[in-house]
């Protein structure tokens, strides 16, 4: 396990914005914190982030070759800065 700033490399694939300093709510606590707080696991099929307080899968990222598979189910809200 490592802390979501891991997740830095990969969601730059799919974001155009620096997606760890956003903030957002688990939809399991509500607890809120920036992405780079989450837990990291990326030994999985893909990247998973999950709540550091209780946790919850917040995010799930597959890339399916020529394509990407992205859930945010487990988080109530994501909030990026302009």
């Amino acid at each position: 396990m490592l802390d979501g700033n891991v997740a830095a490399g990969k969601l730059s694939e799919v974001f155009a914005v620096e997606l760890t300093s956003a903030r957002g709510r688990c939809a399991g606590c509500g607890a809120e914190a920036q992405v780079a707080e989450a837990r990291a696991f990326v030994e999985a099929p893909g990247l998973v982030l999950r709540c550091a307080s209780c946790d919850n899968v917040l995010l799930v990222l597959v890339h399916a070759g020529d394509r990407y598979v992205l859930g945010l189910g487990g988080m109530a809200w994501i909030e990026l800065r302009a």
